[in-house]
């Protein structure tokens, strides 16, 4: 029915062509070809009509609407131009007329779709959209590039409309609405920032389900006692300033060691009720131990220095970049969990994923992943292998259906990618709710 609908949007583009091809045929048709002018110029700038949709999806909507009924045009023209000149006697000048109509139409709806796709798709990476707005008029390059945007843009589409829908579904029951509130501890060589989420899309779809979510807010390469000092300073700042008594902790890669290290030593168990560690290399990272081994202390020097000196600009008081790496060596995590001891009346648990090849990650996590399959396991997320993950009561791997696997950055949304058979969103929503029927 949709392609239907959009075939007859298509046959109507046809048909405002032909009418100003016909204009020299008879003055009466020129009303005609006005009124469809000024149909088309209100089709293309109005505001798509879908209940339940933020503006940015109703653009992102209406752009693959119009490019989709133009792409019908196109291949319902090729019957029409053939038949049409022997069965009229419509003069070459006509036939310009036409043309000319037909570039113009084109034009414009690709021109209007194209802005809409770059400016209101979150998911189109910058170079695509540099790509799209530069090349839109490039025969062959335009095909592939918008091909590829729309593919982009309406995988995005309907996955936030089926999450808008189950959200409608779910927010009288407001699932994610525990009784302690979310403390998320971010993974070394990050910071938590207004406006570059560690966490990604992940807080505000567990806010808008109900959860209070704090930030841990440590510095971005530390110690892990060190790291340590500054969660457990936060977490109390949070339990005095709300009175909440206790946190539920949800923590990625190191933050996790951090955490658990608050928690055991540092007299953390009083104010914490679980504690959830995402991929975080319990019992080491292999890369950690491939990339203190091999490199050359003067690169290793010279890389901490730099790293060191950039952070301090960006706000880190005393950043310490081997000191962060050192410790995520497996014979680090080993002494590490030899001294450190879960304590009762803490819920631990833990989830990971995998990745089935380099192609499944972008970036380093290619390189790493290499590196890890090689010395470590091939069960790997890009820096951690899956036995390395498993801690607590119970351990989750997160096994989507894509080829592609999940990575380590995969799991904090760190791209903001779409990837099929998979939400990260979904994973936390499921993790918090799951806390709350625990009555935490």
């Amino acid at each position: 029915m949709k392609q239907l609908k959009r075939a007859v949007k298509g046959v109507g583009l046809l048909v405002l062509c032909v009418c100003f091809a016909l204009i020299y045929v008879h003055p009466l048709l020129i009303p005609l070809s006005l009124t469809f002018l000024a149909l088309f110029i209100w089709l293309v700038i109005r505001p798509a009509s879908i209940e339940n949709s933020s503006k940015r999806l109703k653009h992102i909507y209406y752009a693959l609407e119009l490019l989709s009924s133009y792409a019908w045009s196109i291949v319902l023209e090729i019957p029409f131009l053939i038949i049409l000149p022997r069965i009229s006697h419509i003069p070459l000048y006509g036939m310009i007329v036409y043309s000319v109509a037909r570039l113009m139409t084109g034009a414009v709806i690709m021109i209007v779709s194209v802005i809409r796709l770059a400016v209101a798709s979150a998911r189109l990476g910058i170079i695509t959209r540099i790509v799209l707005l530069l090349m839109w008029w490039i025969p062959v390059i335009n095909i592939i590039v918008i091909i590829r945007a729309c593919t982009t843009a309406g995988r995005e589409y309907e996955l936030e409309t089926q999450r808008n829908e189950l959200f409608d579904v779910r927010k009288e029951n407001e699932i994610c609405k525990t009784k302690y509130p979310i403390l998320m501890v971010h993974g070394v060589f990050f910071r938590d920032t207004k406006y570059l989420n560690y966490w990604g899309r992940i807080p505000r779809e567990l806010i808008r389900n109900g959860a209070e979510i704090y930030y841990g807010n440590q510095q971005s390469a530390s110690s892990i006692k060190d790291s340590a000092r500054e969660l457990m300073i936060r977490i109390k700042q949070i339990t005095e300033e709300t009175g909440c008594g206790k946190v539920n902790i949800i923590a990625h890669s190191k933050g996790g060691l951090d955490s658990r290290y608050a928690i055991s030593v540092l007299g953390g168990d009083q104010y914490v009720a679980s504690l959830t560690t995402v991929n975080t290399p319990h019992r080491g990272c292999a890369f950690a131990d491939h990339l203190l081994g091999k490199m050359p202390s003067f690169i290793k020097n010279f890389v901490a220095f730099n790293y060191n000196r950039t952070l301090r600009r960006l706000g880190d008081k005393s950043p310490d970049f081997l000191a962060a790496v050192d410790d995520l060596t497996q014979e680090r995590c080993f002494l590490f969990n030899e001294a450190v001891h879960d304590k009762e009346g803490v819920f631990y648990q833990s989830i990971g994923s995998k990745m089935r090849s380099k192609k499944g990650a972008k970036f380093i996590l290619r390189f790493t992943y290499s590196l890890v399959k090689k010395y470590s396991s091939p069960i790997n997320d890009g820096l951690v292998d899956v036995d390395s993950m498993r801690w607590g009561h119970s351990f989750e791997l997160i096994q989507p259906k894509s080829k592609r696997g999940i990575s380590h950055g995969d799991m904090i949304d760190l791209l903001r990618e779409d990837i099929p058979g998979f939400d990260v969103r979904e994973v936390y929503v499921q993790i918090v709710q799951g806390l709350k029927a625990r009555g935490m």
